[in-house]
């Protein structure tokens, strides 16, 4: 069975709409399936839709959270709850389009374990989101050695895939980049994004921002490093400026005056601050891991035999 995994956060209007259009072309093909459509606390009627179309569909499971605890959360409560012999996760509004989970399952019949979604396009956005979104990828690339450039959440997983992220205790994670991290055999389908049919992107400037530096933070120590880095920098600078002030002394030239030790001051400081800002974002990290809580709370859970 193929578990069909669809984080939803105030998408009431297409929990029908994608319910049909998923089951149709899962139904078509041939392929038994469950749709967990995953509830992320939303403020919307999504959870009533979900609970109505549930009633109507079969194949549908609705997973309630008791708030709101982000897409990562939902995506994980939805490969723990999957019961399938391999999942696909894609975004309800449909913009990862559902036709091309047949292609990925028929990928997993040949043997491969990890069927990657990648972008031909990134769809109608703005420059200034492209670049943003290019810039992301191009330092989570950097921070973890792997090619993140054009992959997204849409993707096939194996079961012993979904076992081995299911046993990962982190709390804070980065669902895209563990997919990679994990290995197993893999193979890529090639998609074009689709234009929401109703409803809008949830996704502000400042949620996409927090949502990089959360996940360049959980699965990377390179801004740790950067620290290092920028010690050398700072020593580089101060070995120049200290042989400048030598070579003025003995040579009984006047030194320069109280703005360039001003200028060196701010800048020291400022580098001060930055390393003091990034290392007790990891110390937050740390304490947000140390602390054990659960990535989420199901409050409730409908469309299941045991639940009705």
């Amino acid at each position: 069975m193929l578990s069909v995994i669809l984080p939803s956060y105030n998408e009431e209007k297409m929990i029908e709409t994608a319910a049909k259009t998923i089951s149709d072309i899962l139904c078509d093909a041939d392929i038994a399936h469950e749709l967990l459509f995953v509830d992320d606390g939303s403020r919307d009627k999504t959870w009533a839709e979900i609970q109505r179309v549930s009633e109507f569909n079969s194949h549908v499971v609705g997973i309630h959270f008791s708030r709101n605890f982000g897409k990562e959360a939902a995506m994980f409560a939805g490969l723990e709850q999957a019961r399938g012999d391999c999942c696909v996760v894609l975004d309800c509004d449909l913009q990862h389009p559902p036709e091309k989970i047949v292609e990925m399952y028929r990928l997993w019949e040949q043997g491969y374990e990890v069927v990657e979604g990648i972008k031909e396009d990134r769809g109608q956005e703005s420059g200034l989101y492209r670049f943003a979104a290019n810039s992301f990828y191009g330092i989570i690339s950097w921070a973890t050695g792997l090619n993140m450039a054009s992959s997204s959440d849409f993707k096939l997983l194996d079961r012993k895939v979904v076992d081995t992220l299911n046993q990962m205790p982190e709390r804070n994670v980065f669902f895209r980049a563990l997919s990679f991290w994990v290995g197993f055999k893999r193979a890529e389908v090639s998609y074009r994004v689709q234009e929401r049919t109703a409803g809008e992107s949830k996704w502000s400037t400042r949620s996409l921002i927090r949502y990089a530096i959360n996940n360049i933070g959980s699965f990377s120590s390179a801004p740790l490093h950067i620290i290092t880095i920028l010690g050398i920098v700072m020593l580089i600078i101060a070995v120049v400026f200290s042989v400048v002030a030598l070579v003025q002394k003995l040579t009984g030239a006047a030194l320069g005056g109280f703005t360039t030790v001003i200028l060196l001051l701010l800048f020291a400081s400022s580098l001060i601050m930055i390393s003091l800002g990034i290392i007790g974002y990891y110390i937050a990290r740390i304490y947000e891991e140390i602390k054990g809580r659960p990535r989420y709370i199901i409050s409730r859970i409908c469309g299941r035999e045991e639940t009705k």
